[in-house]
C-alpha cells in the first residue's frame, strides 16, 4: 500500500483495478495484472483481521453484516468490507545472536516455510541481526520473491554475539515503506531478549502501534534458555502490530507456525472506517472489532488495538499569543 505513505490512518476506497503489464525491476517484483489498491480520498482507519470460531479454527465467509467496530466504546460506521488474497510486502526479521546457534536450521526452515506458503506474488527482505542489524538480500536487491535467493541470504549468517532486537524491527518497519503492496507484514523470530540495541522497548513499540505493519512474533526458546528470553516484548511487540505472538515448546512446531501465519494472511478480512471522531489531537484511540456467526455466535477477532490520532499542525504550534505579548 504504501507508496501512499506510512500511516495508520489511511484514506482508502479500495478498488480492484486491472493494471496493464509494467516491465520488472531489479528487487522491485510486480504484482499480477489484477492487483487490489488503496487510494487516496477520505481519512479512514485500515484494518486488517484474522477470525476464528472456538475452536481456533479461522472463519471464512462472513459479511460485512457479521462485523462490529468500535472506537473508545462508540461505534463506527463501517466504510469498506473485503475478504481477499491481497498481495503483501513481507519482512522477515531473524535472530542470529550466541543464543540462537543452537537453533538456526530450523528457523531457516520454517522462514522457507512461510516464503513458500505465501501468495507468488508477496515481496519479501530479509533482516538479520545480533549485536548488528544486516540486510541480508544482496544491496541492489530490495526485495525479492525467490525462496532460493531467501534460502542464499538466510545461510550465509553466522549465529554469534549479542541482541540488537529492538534496532532490527525499527530497521524493518521503516524498510516496509518501500514496498509497493497494499498490506504489510512483519514476521519476528527471536528469544526476545535485548541487550545491544539503541532503541528502547518503549520506541519500537510506539513505532509498531504508529506502522501499518501486521506484526507477528514467534519465540524460541531452549530449557536452558532462562537468562536469553523475554516473551513479554514479543507479545507487547505482536498486539502493537495487530498480529500474534506464537511459543512454541519444540522447535518442530516451528515450521507449521509459519505455514499457518502464511495461510492467516492470505485469508484475513480487510476493514475501514472514517472515524466519527475527528479531533486532531495525537492521542490514542482503541479500537475494538467484533464479529459473529449469521446465527449469533461470538468469533474470536485479531486485528489492531488501535491507533495514534494524527495532530493538526496549526494545533501543535499552540494558541495564537495576543497583541504585545512577549
Amino acid at each position: 500500500m504504501r507508496a501512499i505513505r506510512n500511516l495508520r490512518l489511511a484514506v482508502i476506497c479500495v478498488v480492484f483495478v486491472a493494471t496493464s503489464a509494467v516491465g520488472q525491476q531489479p528487487g522491485q517484483p510486480q504484482a499480477p495484472d489484477a492487483r487490489y489498491t488503496i487510494n487516496v480520498g477520505v481519512q479512514e482507519v485500515l484494518l486488517h483481521a484474522t477470525v476464528r470460531n472456538r475452536n481456533g479454527a479461522p472463519v471464512a465467509g462472513l459479511n460485512q453484516e457479521n462485523f462490529q467496530v468500535f472506537e473508545d466504546g462508540v461505534l463506527q460506521p463501517i466504510k469498506h468490507f473485503s475478504h481477499e488474497d491481497i498481495p503483501v510486502t513481507a519482512g522477515i526479521v531473524i535472530d542470529n545472536s550466541g543464543s540462537m546457534r543452537s537453533k538456526r536450521a530450523e528457523v531457516i526452515t520454517a522462514a522457507l516455510a512461510f516464503a513458500n506458503s505465501s501468495n507468488p506474488y508477496d515481496q519479501m527482505f530479509l533482516v538479520n541481526f545480533n549485536e548488528h542489524v544486516r540486510f541480508a538480500l544482496p544491496s541492489e536487491t530490495l526485495f525479492t520473491d525467490n525462496a532460493n535467493e531467501l534460502r542464499t541470504a538466510m545461510s550465509t549468517v553466522k549465529a554469534d554475539g549479542e541482541t540488537a532486537l529492538y534496532d532490527a524491527v525499527a530497521v524493518a518497519l521503516d524498510h516496509l515503506k518501500k514496498g509497493n503492496r497494499d498490506k504489510k507484514v512483519l514476521i519476528v523470530v527471536s528469544d526476545g531478549a535485548d541487550n545491544a540495541s539503541k532503541h528502547t522497548k518503549a520506541q519500537v513499540l510506539d513505532l509498531a502501534t504508529r506502522s501499518n505493519a501486521i506484526i507477528y512474533a514467534i519465540a524460541i526458546y531452549q530449557p536452558d534458555d532462562s537468562e536469553n528470553r523475554d516473551p513479554h516484548a514479543l507479545q507487547q511487540l505482536a498486539k502493537a502490530g495487530g498480529g500474534e505472538a506464537y511459543f512454541p515448546k519444540e522447535l518442530a512446531e516451528v515450521r507449521p507456525i509459519c505455514e499457518r501465519i502464511a495461510h492467516e494472511i492470505r485469508n484475513q478480512y480487510t476493514i475501514s472506517y472514517i472515524p466519527t471522531n475527528q479531533k486532531q489531537d495525537g492521542t490514542f484511540r482503541a479500537i475494538q472489532l467484533r464479529a459473529a456467526t449469521p446465527q449469533g455466535r461470538g468469533l474470536a477477532v485479531t486485528t489492531r488495538a488501535g491507533y495514534v490520532a494524527p495532530v493538526n499542525p496549526a494545533a501543535a504550534k499552540g494558541a495564537v499569543r495576543p497583541e504585545g505579548s512577549q
